[in-house]
């Protein structure tokens, strides 16, 4: 590390010293990958993953029976393996584009430098049939464009009526009341009650939704029953104006509490909507279909009471704070614009002809002065560096210099010529020992000594005991010339 510079024109150590770098540890390829294969063991090891499949790959040329995919999301991508001799269930649900929950080890294919997760189980992500029968309807809906980024809707800043849908006894309903009374006490909402659960919901739901467009285009809409109308006060008023938005919501649960978000009729319901709809169903963690076809999604709702409201809250902040920050500003405007005047005042000045005249003169007298002064440095320099040449002149013989470095030119490649010959006389007898007992330690040199290696026919690996080996199991015996099949007896 170079030395911190002093001054604008201190550029600190620019090139280190030998001494400096020799502390260096400097790792081979294979050292640093092995290094960072035993981290990703021991700190990650085995762990559950969840993604898509995508770029699914079973070799046919070896036949080898290994299956090398992808694992993605949004984000990141993620390389797996499935070896043929892994006893996984469910081999049969990888396929591109099939969402999957898999557990495996994570660690590194040494011969790219990438890492990777072995997998050892597969399971669907999500719960059975319900979860295929969300990611059929969702790949159809996607496919006839209901979650096309191009047909979201942008919500109104400052919405001033809304609707919403959810059950009116339940606790999503208090807790968007109480967002909304906390931040914006004046927007006006009209309830359209439904069932959030069980069996004829998902009808509720979009009829509800239905319902909203129709009074927002000028009908009439159902009055909620004694103990809504208790609940929800004022804030049910009819309106003067259209609805701004639509808030679909309720709270957490199962996904089969869930299940009424996921109904192709509240998707259609809630696509067809002349009015932005915001979908927050249950927690941050669950996504429904519903999310998908909404113009927002929001994690809670109370979240999306909060960005219903951030508008009108924020310019509530804003306005608070006007009066100081007008305040500061015009202070800030003030003392620039004496600031920018008294630079004038010293500008003209400085630029006055007489002010000027007197700068250039003194500047003359400056460069005169100096010019004088390094004349006669250069020429004091100039006598003294001449009298120095002509006096180590005098005392170096050239002629006898030159034999000298002559001689010792010679006797350095002499030098040279024998140390070459001596090193490479020594790696020839190195790698000679190397070849002999590499020859002496090959499998070649075992079998010649009438050994032998017996395997299994179909896959190679080698069977060590008796045990192993099973009735009919077929073997490759292999020797010093050739190889011997054979069928296991009892």
């Amino acid at each position: 590390m170079s030395k911190p510079a002093k001054s604008q024109w201190d550029f600190g150590e620019l090139f280190p010293t030998e001494s400096r770098a020799a502390g260096r540890r400097v790792l081979s390829v294979s050292e640093l990958t092995a290094q960072i294969e035993r981290l990703l063991e021991t700190l990650v090891g085995e762990v559950w993953v969840t993604g898509e499949v995508t770029n699914l790959r079973r070799p046919a040329a070896r036949d080898s029976g290994h299956i090398y995919f992808t694992l993605k999301d949004a984000g990141a991508q993620l390389s797996c393996v499935l070896f043929r001799g892994e006893a996984v269930a469910h081999r049969e649900l990888l396929a591109d584009g099939q969402k999957l929950l898999l557990q495996g080890d994570v660690t590194v294919y040494e011969a790219r430098g990438q890492y990777q997760l072995i997998v050892r189980a597969v399971e669907l992500q999500g719960v059975g049939a319900l979860q295929i029968a969300f990611a059929k309807l969702k790949q159809k809906l996607a496919a006839e464009g209901l979650f096309a980024p191009e047909r979201k809707r942008p919500l109104p800043k400052y919405p001033q009526c809304i609707g919403l849908v959810t059950s009116p006894t339940g606790a999503a309903i208090r807790d968007v009341l109480h967002v909304v009374q906390r931040r914006n006490p004046s927007l006006e909402i009209i309830l359209a009650p439904c069932r959030v659960q069980g069996e004829g919901a998902a009808e509720e739901i979009a009829a509800a939704i239905r319902l909203l467009n129709e009074f927002s285009e000028g009908g009439a809409l159902r009055r909620p029953d004694l103990e809504t109308e208790k609940e929800l006060g004022s804030r049910r008023a009819r309106p003067s104006e259209r609805l701004d938005l639509i808030l679909v919501t309720r709270g957490g649960g199962s996904l089969e509490d869930l299940w009424a978000f996921n109904e192709e009729v509240v998707a259609r319901a809630i696509f067809e909507s002349a009015i932005p709809v915001v979908s927050a169903v249950g927690h941050e963690i669950d996504f429904t279909i519903s999310d998908f076809v909404a113009d927002l999604r929001a994690a809670t709702p109370s979240a999306a009471a909060e960005i219903i409201t951030e508008g009108v809250y924020a310019s509530r902040e804003f306005v608070a704070h006007a009066p100081a920050m007008m305040q500061q500003r015009l202070r800030r405007r003030l003392e620039r614009e004496m600031e920018t005047a008294e630079q004038l005042s010293q500008r003209l000045t400085r630029a006055h002809p007489r002010q000027r005249l007197n700068e250039w003169l003194q500047r003359l007298d400056d460069l005169q002065g100096g010019l004088l002064r390094n004349a006669k440095q250069a020429a004091r320099d100039r006598r003294l560096a001449w009298g120095n040449v002509a006096e180590r002149l005098g005392r170096v013989r050239p002629a006898q210099v030159v034999a000298q470095r002559r001689e010792v030119l010679i006797q350095h490649a002499r030098r040279l010529h024998e140390r070459g010959q001596l090193r490479l006389g020594d790696k020839r007898g190195v790698l000679a020992d190397l070849e002999t007992r590499l020859r002496l330690l090959g499998p070649e040199q075992v079998l010649a000594r009438g050994y032998s290696i017996t395997m299994d026919a179909a896959t190679g690996r080698v069977v060590r005991r008796a045990k192993d080996a099973k009735p009919g199991q077929r073997l490759k015996t292999r020797i010093k010339e050739g190889e011997i099949r054979s069928v296991v007896e009892l």
